[in-house]
Order: C-alpha cells, then structure tokens, then sequence
C-alpha cells in the first residue's frame, strides 16, 4: 500500500479519492473541543445549540472537520512530504453535525521543482471534503514540499516504482526479535 508520493508521481489534473471516510461523533468533537480549549457552546452544550442557534443542534468545530480532511489526505498527498510549506486557504461552506460521515479528495492543482535543490519538488493541492449527501463542507489549499525518486533512493527509502520490494516502504521501521536476544 502507497503511503505519499514522490514528485514525480504527481499529475496535474489528477484527483486522489481519500478513503475510508469517517463518522463524526459527539465524543470526537468534545474531545478536541477540549484538547484545544475551544470551549465554545455551539460545539459544546446541546441545551444553548437548540434554543439560540439557526441550526438547533451542535455543530462540530471547523478545526476538527479540516484536521480530519489533512489527515485522510496524508496517504495520498503528504505521506512522504519533506515539508508542510503553506495553507493558502480554508474555507467552510457548510455545517457538519455528529453522525455525518465526511469523506475527502485532492486534487493536484500545479506543480514545481524545488529552486533550490533539486532532489524535490512542491505539489499545489486542492482538498475537498464533503458529507455523505454529496455536500461539501470544507475546501482548503495547500503546498506540500516532496522528494523526488533520486531523493528517496538515496536516502533509502524503499524501492522506487516498478522495482520490487519487501512488501512496501517502511523506513525507521525496527524488526521484531525475542527478549534476551540480541
């Protein structure tokens, strides 16, 4: 199974379909509520939501809604990524709630050799995610610095496409062995 891609790997044009998507629950959207001290009553108290809010319910924090989209993205897009460069824009264009479903997509938008050295490259991306009814929810760009195949090669991480490997790349990765023996 692929996890990033080097430079070259990327096409303009093409979209990444990110899977699986994910169900959004009250417990995910308290917790990083909580984690990160937004404590605001549209996302944390049911009782305020329903009597002084359009919606009449909780909506889920729009920070969660993009960690989780940048997240599902890292399998396709980042996975390899020698730098998270910018975050061009964010945009929210509709409400999630708990129990919807959010699926994401990417996709490439352009793409560049690095100026200043080149065993990378940056890859301008689009992200879309969107609710199990089709509608989109949050919409964000980004640039992702990535290796390029000499990169990766010479720095040994993994057999580069068409070449056979050992069952996919895992750099870093120890190798089990029994207690008390070295």
């Amino acid at each position: 199974m692929q996890f990033g891609r080097t430079y070259e790997e990327f096409e303009v044009g093409e979209t990444y379909k990110h899977w699986p998507g994910k169900t959004v629950t009250e417990y995910d959207d308290h917790l990083f509520c909580l984690l990160t001290m937004n404590h605001h009553p549209l996302h944390m108290d049911a009782n305020y939501a329903e009597k002084t809010t359009d919606f009449g319910k909780n909506v889920v924090v729009g920070n969660y809604i993009y960690s989780l989209l940048l997240g599902m993205s890292v399998p396709d897009v980042s996975g390899k990524a020698i730098a998270n460069l910018e975050i061009e824009s964010l945009k929210h264009v509709a409400p999630t709630f708990h129990g919807d479903t959010l699926y994401g997509e990417t996709t490439v938008l352009d793409k560049w050799p690095s100026k200043s050295k080149n065993d990378r490259g940056i890859v301008h991306v689009e992200t879309k995610g969107y609710k199990q009814d089709g509608t989109i929810v949050c919409v964000f760009r980004r640039k992702v610095m990535v290796p390029t195949e000499t990169y990766a090669k010479e720095r040994g991480r993994g057999p580069l496409p068409g070449q056979s490997g050992t069952g996919g790349e895992q750099p870093g990765r120890p190798e089990p062995r029994e207690q008390g023996k070295q």
